[in-house]
């Protein structure tokens, strides 16, 4: 297949180029109201549900419901052009995919269909969420002869920009890469196995839109959500730490994809990630994929992670 590049889109190659958005049920809205909030993202009520934006951004980035007991990761919904949509409809029909109605609740545009481990999948056309070139980083510095102090009582609230990416729990990282690849196009970027892998986006994308993490059942490990500065990541958690969110983990600087984090742990036991300066693949580069062992592939430097932070809290579905 001619993979000639032209005009920011990989031409002649079917894939998706974005997460929408991702739809997750939660005992209580009002804790994800709070949580999310202070996070600093926009949350926004709409038919007895939150949606989730940030600031600045028309893009709405999930839908928190709520459900049972406990969290559950409803869906993923994923963007492509919308004149690739017939295409995907027959290459998805020739992949042999089972489709399904839309869950209950969910929008009903685009196609549905089983996904791996049984993750109801949504594909649809859409304006691409995920930029097309790699995101403004800054280091906040004061100038010779000027004090850089940010009193605690002036510290300024920290802002996503937008969704960077999304990881899910799976049982079997390395079928679940060739049926992601087979599926929606997308691309490894680098695993470490059997624990993990990096996928990203063939039109242009972070190092990886989609993460995979192992485990015994599907679910949601964690959302990233990128950040201008390493001093943005560090007061968003300092922020939530203070407001009793924890155990976390951060600061820190990953190996694969190199971006600095803070994970901070949900009401429900997954996280949410702030996530600053991550590797940037564009849509004409063919990233060399690796195979990472263990120790070069979780972070550069940091605290270590506790032991329950690849910990999956998801209930089995029934």
């Amino acid at each position: 297949m001619n993979e000639k590049s032209t005009a920011g889109r990989r031409a002649n190659v079917l894939g998706i180029h974005s997460i929408d958005h991702f739809a997750v049920e939660v005992p209580e809205l009002e804790d994800a109201r709070r949580f999310y909030t202070l996070f600093g993202l926009d949350v926004r009520d709409k038919d007895g549900r939150l949606e989730l934006y940030t600031r600045g951004n028309p893009h709405r980035w999930a839908i928190i419901s709520q459900g049972g007991d406990t969290r559950r990761l409803c869906y993923l919904s994923f963007g492509v052009y919308p004149d690739e949509m017939a295409a995907f409809r027959s290459h998805l029909d020739d992949c042999g995919v089972q489709l399904i109605e839309a869950p209950a609740g969910a929008e009903t545009s685009g196609i549905w269909f089983s996904g791996f481990d049984g993750l109801p999948i949504n594909v649809r056309a859409a304006d691409k969420a995920t930029p097309s070139e790699k995101s403004h980083f800054s280091f906040v510095s004061s100038e010779p002869g000027k004090s850089g102090a940010i009193p605690n009582s002036k510290a300024p609230p920290v802002h996503p920009r937008r969704l960077s990416h999304f990881a899910i729990f799976t049982t079997d990282v390395n079928a679940a890469i060739d049926y992601y690849e087979k599926t929606l196009g997308l691309r490894l970027s680098d695993k470490s196995e059997p624990a993990v892998a990096f996928l990203h986006g063939v039109h242009g994308s972070d190092h990886h839109l989609l993460a995979l993490v192992l485990s015994d059942r599907r679910g949601m490990h964690h959302n990233s959500w990128d950040v201008g500065s390493v001093m943005e990541v560090g007061l968003g958690g300092a922020t939530m730490a203070r407001a009793g969110y924890g155990p976390n983990w951060g600061v820190g600087q990953h190996v694969l994809g190199a971006n600095y984090f803070y994970y901070v742990r949900d009401p429900w036991g997954s996280f949410s990630e702030y996530s600053a300066d991550i590797d940037f693949i564009p849509h004409d580069v063919d990233w060399p994929s690796a195979n990472h062992a263990p120790e070069d592939s979780m972070f550069l430097w940091g605290p270590d992670p506790f032991p329950e932070f690849i910990q999956n809290t998801e209930p089995a579905e029934a």
